[in-house]
């Protein structure tokens, strides 16, 4: 990777909220990729995940903060958030271009997001105005791998499995932590013990009381 122009990765999510495996993922991108910088992008409103109870924005953009505190290759940009509605990538991608044409952005995103790509919004488009760089999430096999898994055109599925690095694999989800939560078990060595804490702090994900 040419190091002529800050090389940026993008890390998407709702981040709901932020664990280890997200942290430990962005790190292998930031070695593996040899990126520059890591920006952890929280959305508004996700456009394929649902009805999942999602945590306030501030709630998720503080936890963020937090986590990634004294990492000086790691930060949050707010892009998502501040713009609210649905959060497309591809107009996040473009607007961040717009601001930032001195910089070269790749988007990080897990292998088990390879196969819903041809869901996302001008996916095509935004292939051509950012690479995407993907990390083996648990239970991807680089052998087993089928590349007509990644339901697109060509020459799309052959570039996309040439930028797949395999990484730690940490199996740790947020609808995991959000559960544990909700039935008081602990998260420590799950989450950082600073977005532990704040959770507690706001009763974050907590069990509704029942009558």
């Amino acid at each position: 990777m040419t190091h002529n122009v800050v090389q940026v990765g993008l890390l998407g999510g709702t981040f709901n909220p932020v664990h280890l495996a997200h942290l430990v993922a962005a790190q292998d991108a930031f070695e593996l990729f040899g990126l520059d910088q890591v920006w952890f992008v929280p959305c508004a409103r996700p456009p394929h995940k649902g009805d999942s109870p999602l945590a306030p924005a501030e709630h998720r953009l503080a936890m963020l903060k937090l986590a990634l505190q004294g990492n000086p290759w790691a930060s949050v940009c707010d892009i998502e958030l501040r713009r609210g509605g649905i959060s497309y990538t591809v107009d996040t991608v473009r607007e961040l271009k717009r601001v930032y044409p001195e910089v070269a952005f790749h988007f990080i995103l897990g292998t088990d997001s390879l196969a819903e790509l041809h869901q996302w919004r001008e996916i095509e488009s935004l292939l051509e105005l950012c690479p995407f760089l993907a990390i083996g999430r648990p239970g991807w096999d680089p052998e087993s791998f089928d590349v007509t898994s990644i339901r697109l055109p060509p020459p799309w599925p052959g570039r996309l499995k040439a930028q797949i690095r395999t990484g730690h694999m940490i199996g740790i989800s947020s609808t995991e932590i959000r559960d544990r939560a909700a039935r008081g078990l602990g998260l420590r060595y799950l989450v950082p013990d600073s977005v532990s804490a704040y959770m507690t702090q706001k009763a974050l994900y907590r069990a509704q009381e029942t009558a």
